[in-house]
């Protein structure tokens, strides 16, 4: 391919020598060796859409986090009796939040810095949300006994509150900026309350509700 391009490189800008390698490229890749050449750049288009939360999460690991989140919520069920595969002891760090941590970031690849995506997480927990799977839980390859059903129980037991805690402690050790909301500008304080007498309910208000 380069012997038939050399002609035409004396000719053409660099930009244009280089459209016209792409164009070879295209009409390579409709031949079989053109295979491997479209799998690494369909890998390297993939690389660089990777999304920001992927970034996070690297940068905060499970191990760090579920300290911290029992640190702030002590009462907080740890779940961390079950027997290591590997040395037939108790694996104490394996908690009820690092496995549940884990299946949030790798086993469902959703976003940690944000609310709804952990209550989506809390919604598989409790069964009204996505079914989970015990042979991709954490800990099913790790640990004598599989915590899938013991973790469910578990979150199931806890309150609407605790749930509610659990994901806001979450979200502030993943995006710390989220615990920080903005103070009221200066430049525009809040206008004073007027009384105005009782209106008429107007039709249809209901419907906009909805």
């Amino acid at each position: 391919m380069s012997k038939h391009l050399s002609f035409i490189q004396p000719l053409l800008k660099p930009w244009q020598t280089l459209t016209a390698l792409m164009v070879v490229g295209v009409i390579v890749l409709g031949s079989g060796t053109g295979k491997s050449i479209h799998t690494s750049l369909f890998y390297m288009q993939g690389a660089i859409a990777a999304p920001r939360s992927s970034a996070i999460a690297q940068r905060i690991t499970p191990s760090d986090v579920w300290q911290q989140v029992y640190q702030q919520l002590p009462d907080f069920p740890c779940e961390n009796k079950y027997i290591s595969k590997e040395n037939g002891k108790v694996a104490e760090n394996n908690t009820l939040v690092n496995r549940l941590i884990r299946y949030h970031i790798y086993t469902k690849g959703r976003a940690p810095i944000y609310r709804l995506d952990w209550k989506l997480t809390l919604a598989d927990y409790l069964g009204v949300n996505e079914i989970m799977y015990d042979n991709s839980y954490p800990g099913n390859d790790t640990l004598r006994e599989n915590p899938l059903e013991g973790d469910r129980k578990a979150i199931t037991r806890l309150t609407r509150s605790q749930r509610d805690a659990l994901v806001q402690v979450l979200v502030n050790i993943f995006n710390p900026t989220s615990q920080n909301p903005l103070p009221p500008s200066p430049n525009n304080p809040p206008s004073p309350t007027t009384s105005t007498p009782p209106q008429p309910p107007q039709r249809g208000g209901a419907e906009l509700l909805k």
